[in-house]
């Protein structure tokens, strides 16, 4: 059943897209009638266009929350044309025929991101007024209205049919099909159900994620402990394989994301308990991951992998030789996933671009801690040694410094042509995770002449670049910082041994 639109309510907060459907409007001679912004855009482009006002004859109030919720409004929407009653009532009460709503809503979920924190209370009373003020209730209502009508009347509730809507329009000259009016309604209750439970997350929040839907997990660390996890997962990534994600995946998904998104060039790296076992950069992601897995081959059975690069299927093949729990990657070739889904419970995720939080939270006693992520890699470059680095060192050391920042404290790398070598990580004494650096690095049989080595933290004493440097090591780096920073700087002077003090800690418990 075709329908001619005689009149059009226009009500949106974002304008983008909008001039080529109000100028075809106005060509077919259909009457717009709008509100707020909206009407003061039509006008500014020089289209006749009727306040709403005019119709209720109230202007907007109470901070613009009551603007359209009036029998005028509702009734050009919701008004049957096939059915005699309702059409002598809106000739009654003089109430016009809306045969197209477009409305889009308040933008209460961007709102809600713009204005994160963890905590839902007075102390951001300001915070919270501009969230729930995001709230739209007009819209929606219209939306409804006009979607239960669809018999009547066609809705637009997604900026992103703007100009499908004109293509229907111009060719079918201001007329739309049943079929038509059907779809679009059908979008419509979508939209509206998509806000409503984004406001009921929200006033179900998570002290820990005040934002996203709560998802149940099989369970936490250990299979006695229940588990949630509180945050949208698909705005990380899209599962392409696997069995469901676990407690102890995610803690080591979010390590491998922090890390990965750490490095340009072609990297990859295993990640076995938040700790980097394995990392490399090479031209290519198939000698990335080689490079990475000789690092510490044993470590890596059950860990989480991740690179930056799009993983094809010779890559595919040599990751396939070992069990793994996780891949991430920012894209696969179909051959290379036919590969890796050979077994069903292998995790394949493949990651979506986004910037990370900026805030990071952590439950402790009977609160929650936030602070700010550890971003940057040095604040300053200040050589402090016996010599200048040399071109080779340089790259390897900036490179060791970013491992070394996502290893847990005490950390220590040793990195050799942009390839972790050996690392000591979580000791209780710096001297001691230096000790589980080198022994790994002998374990897998690395030369460590002409290594570099990353600690996450000053050296309260000279011991760690003696045994270092006893072990075929000849430049370090560090932020500094200690009261006894000369006894590691003169020793270093005193054997010709470079030393770069960066000024940036980077603990991680």
């Amino acid at each position: 059943m075709q329908k001619k639109i005689s009149g059009a309510l226009i009500s949106v907060f974002y304008k983008d897209g909008l001039e080529p459907v109000v100028k075809t409007l106005s060509q077919l001679g259909i009457t717009i009638y709008s509100t707020g912004g909206t009407q003061k855009f039509i006008e500014d482009l020089n289209i006749p266009c009727v306040p709403v006002e005019s119709l209720t004859t109230y202007p907007s109030i109470l901070g613009g929350r009551v603007k359209t919720l009036h029998p005028a409004v509702f009734g050009g929407i919701l008004g049957r044309r096939h059915v005699e009653q309702d059409l002598r009532e809106m000739v009654q009460y003089k109430i016009p025929e809306i045969d197209l709503v477009i409305v889009d809503l308040y933008p209460f979920e961007e709102t809600v991101k713009q204005h994160a924190s963890p905590l839902f209370n007075s102390e951001n009373a300001d915070v919270e007024k501009a969230i729930i003020e995001k709230i739209d209730i007009g819209g929606p209502s219209m939306i409804r209205a006009a979607a239960k009508n669809f018999k009547d009347v066609l809705v637009v509730a997604a900026k992103e049919d703007y100009s499908p809507l004109v293509e229907v329009l111009q060719s079918q000259q201001g007329e739309t099909s049943l079929a038509q009016r059907k779809q679009y309604a059908a979008k419509a209750f979508e939209v509206v159900m998509n806000y409503d439970i984004a406001i009921n997350n929200y006033f179900n929040q998570s002290l820990f994620n005040p934002f996203h839907v709560k998802q149940p997990l099989r369970y936490g660390e250990n299979p006695h402990q229940q588990a949630m996890f509180y945050g949208d997962l698909k705005e990380c990534f899209t599962q392409l394989n696997g069995k469901e994600i676990s407690y102890n995946n995610l803690v080591d998904i979010d390590a491998a994301v922090q890390l990965i998104n750490e490095f340009n060039s072609t990297s990859f790296a295993i990640i076995k308990h938040t700790n980097v076992c394995g990392v490399a950069q090479r031209d290519t992601v198939k000698e990335s991951w080689n490079a990475a897995l000789a690092g510490d081959p044993e470590s890596a059975f059950g860990g989480v992998l991740v690179t930056n690069a799009t993983i094809d299927a010779a890559t595919a093949s040599a990751i396939n030789e070992i069990f793994f729990e996780v891949l991430l990657a920012p894209a696969f070739d179909e051959d290379a996933l036919q590969i890796l889904r050979s077994k069903k419970n292998r995790i394949l995720l493949q990651l979506t671009p986004q910037k990370l939080p900026g805030t990071q939270y952590k439950s402790v006693l009977n609160g929650t801690l936030a602070q700010d992520t550890d971003s940057g890699n040095f604040s300053e470059w200040k050589d402090v040694g016996g010599r200048q680095t040399t071109p080779a060192e340089h790259d390897d050391l900036v490179f060791a410094n970013i491992v070394c920042k996502h290893l847990k404290s005490n950390a220590i790398a040793l990195i050799k042509n942009r390839q972790l070598i050996g690392k000591g990580c979580g000791q209780t004494s710096r001297i001691d995770a230096l000790r589980q650096a080198i022994d790994k690095s002998k374990q897998f049989k690395f030369d460590l002449k002409n290594a570099v080595l990353a600690s996450d933290a000053f050296f309260p004493f000279n011991d760690c670049v003696q045994l270092a440097h006893a072990a075929g090591v000849e430049a370090f780096i560090q932020p500094g910082g200690s009261v006894r920073d000369k006894d590691s700087i003169d020793y270093c002077v005193q054997n010709n041994l470079a030393m770069i003090m960066t000024g940036l800690r980077h603990f991680k418990h």
